[in-house]
This record gives structure tokens, C-alpha cells and sequence, in this order.
């Protein structure tokens, strides 16, 4: 079947679709929510189906189904919300005053696997560019930003497009996209969070890999003594949905044998999610048996200890989105000795 352009219905599906990933991960970027930025592309693909007869051709079609998203994402962003991590809206809370408050899900910056969000490239730069920006700190720092701004910077830094290119997508002049592309830098300088920055290699180098295999052996342990020597003194800890967050080793430590013991005899699997390392936490199920997810967890390296690693707890959501199983047998070895 033609859409009256000599282009089949199915050759239509199949060309947008190949768009499907970028387009994710620009509106991942600009909403700060997987589900809405899912949402944001299913809404752009059905609108560029819908009226692809109108479509003259004057642009590529990369082009237009990026102008589509931007005006749907900028259309979801009229109400004002803008997604934080604990830390951008409070201070640290000492352990002593410790208490598990939740807020609404659309107060949070959600995780992402990278699959849905990052291209296959064979470009390392291109790679790693994609993958900065999507890691929570810098993804954090542009919710701060006017959506309008935040969609500058996102073409112009992240996806590499020309002032001419921006303004054209936005109706707007060359000038102006320039204008606001130095207004969002001043904003992101002024933020100056150095966790923008996490060394983080790719793919991961031997010392970060090593730091992962201490941790996985010292979360599973529940070893709080190898994993304090695993965490940076300033190391930050949250928990989203609850606006609660630590910062410094002690206090970690001393949440995870108090309030989070119940986490103990957990099991990690490894999962690649906003350009960083992570681990789907699953902690033992007492009625069942076995495992039963209980967060995701996304780690920040830099200067060869963890800085950063924070508990996505809300598992019905995550978990599939992640494509991870909601039940985890115990090991033979376990079943054996009756764990």
C-alpha cells in the first residue's frame, strides 16, 4: 500500500524506525523521563506517519522528525516541571536524622539503559560524547536549563548540529540560537558539578574494572569495612523515589547496617544504564525464595573510588524497562545449604 508518494507504508515504518534511538535519547534529554521521552517518540512517529504527505523533502527526513520531537518535547514541558536528583533539591541529610520520604515519580530524573538512547557508532568521539551526556549529573544540570535553551544546547553540543541548522528547526535566527547557546553554558559553568566530569572510561579500563569487581564483591558480602575503602570521602548515596541522600562514607555505611540492612545477602547484575556503570540489585525474598528486585543501581567513578551510586527503587517500572527478570532463583549452591 502507497501513501500517494510512491513510498509503501511498510518502507515509511521501516525508515522511522531507523530514527527511533537518536530521537529516544534527544527526548530523554530534554524531558529527563524514560517513560515520557518513549512517549515523546511514539506521539513524533505517529505525527510524522500521519502527515508524511505533507512532507516536501526540503530537509532530510532526520531533519523533520527531529523538528516533530522538539515540538512535541517543548509542547510536554509547558507545564514547568523540572525532574532533580535529592541532591538539587536539598541538603544532605545527616544518618542520625535518616527518614524515608517519598515525592511524586515526575520530581525524579529517571535512569535509562543505554540501549535505548545511544546509536551504534563507530566513531569513539561521537561515542563518548553520547554517553557524557546522558549520565545524571550532566542530565540533571540541563533540566535546570529553559526548555528552549535546553534544546540548543542538546543540537548544538551533544548532536553536533550547525546554527543554521538549529535555527531552521526552531523558526527562529541564527543569532538567537547562538544567544541562547551561550546562555546555557553560563548556566551549566555557574553549576560547575564536578560529577559533569566522572571519569568514567569506554569501555570501562582495567583499574575502573577492577573497582567494579571490589564492589560487587563487597555489596554481596555486605562488607562495610572493603566498601568504605571503595568509596571517595565526599561519596553521595540517593534513593529516589525517597528525596533522602548521604554524602561521606560513614554515614553510607552506617544507612546500609541500619535502616538498608535488610539489602544484606543481595545479588548484583550487571546492567548499562545512562552511560555509566550500574547493577540491577535484587535482595532476598523471604517468601518465595530467591531474589526479588529491589533497585537499579547507577555508580559514578572518578579518581579510582566510587563518588557517586544511586538506588532507582521503583522495580515494576525499572525492571522491565531494563528488560530484567521480577524473580531470581537462589544458586544451587544455596538451594543446598538452605539459604
Amino acid at each position: 500500500m502507497s501513501d500517494g508518494t510512491g513510498t509503501t507504508t511498510a518502507d515509511l515504518d521501516i525508515r522511522l524506525e531507523k530514527h527511533r534511538v537518536e530521537l529516544t535519547g534527544y527526548c530523554y534529554r530534554m524531558l529527563g523521563s524514560s517513560f515520557e521521552a518513549e512517549d515523546a517518540v511514539q506521539d513524533t512517529m505517529v505525527r510524522a506517519w500521519r502527515s508524511y504527505e505533507k512532507f516536501e523533502g526540503r530537509s532530510s527526513l532526520r531533519s523533520w522528525l527531529y523538528r516533530i520531537a522538539t515540538n512535541v518535547c517543548l509542547d510536554m514541558l509547558t507545564a514547568g516541571n523540572k525532574r532533580a536528583r535529592p541532591m538539587d533539591l536539598s541538603e544532605s541529610t545527616p544518618l542520625a536524622q535518616a527518614a524515608l520520604s517519598p515525592r511524586p515519580d515526575n520530581t525524579w530524573l529517571e535512569p535509562m539503559p543505554d540501549n535505548r538512547v545511544l546509536p551504534t557508532t563507530d566513531d569513539p568521539a561521537e561515542a563518548a560524547v553520547a554517553k557524557e551526556s546522558v549520565r545524571l549529573a550532566f542530565m540533571a544540570a540541563l533540566q535546570q536549563l529553559p526548555s528552549k535553551q535546553r534544546a540548543v544546547l542538546i543540537l548544538r553540543e551533544v548532536l553536533a548540529w550547525k546554527a543554521s541548522e538549529v535555527a531552521e528547526l526552531l523558526d527562529t535566527s541564527v543569532a538567537s540560537v547562538n544567544s541562547a547557546l551561550q546562555r546555557a553554558r553560563a548556566t551549566l559553568a555557574e553549576r560547575d558539578d564536578k560529577a559533569v566530569h566522572a571519569a568514567v572510561s569506554d569501555p570501562l579500563d582495567e583499574d575502573q574494572q577492577k573497582l567494579l569487581d571490589r564492589y560487587v564483591a563487597a555489596f554481596e558480602g555486605y562488607d562495610m569495612t572493603a566498601l568504605t575503602t571503595l568509596l571517595h570521602e565526599d561519596a553521595v548515596m540517593t534513593m529516589p523515589p525517597f528525596d533522602l541522600w548521604l554524602t561521606g562514607h560513614d554515614d553510607i555505611t552506617g544507612f546500609m547496617t541500619t535502616l538498608g540492612a535488610a539489602c544484606e545477602g543481595s545479588r548484583l547484575v550487571p546492567v548499562q544504564v545512562n552511560g555509566l556503570p550500574g547493577f540491577a540489585q535484587y535482595k532476598p525474598d523471604p517468601e518465595q525464595g530467591g531474589y526479588t528486585p529491589w533497585a537499579v543501581q547507577v555508580l559514578e567513578i572518578s579518581d579510582g573510588r566510587l563518588t557517586g551510586f544511586h538506588f532507582f527503587l521503583d522495580t515494576k517500572r525499572w525492571f522491565p524497562l531494563f528488560g530484567l527478570p521480577l524473580h531470581l532463583e537462589a544458586e544451587p549452591d544455596q538451594i543446598q545449604e538452605g539459604v
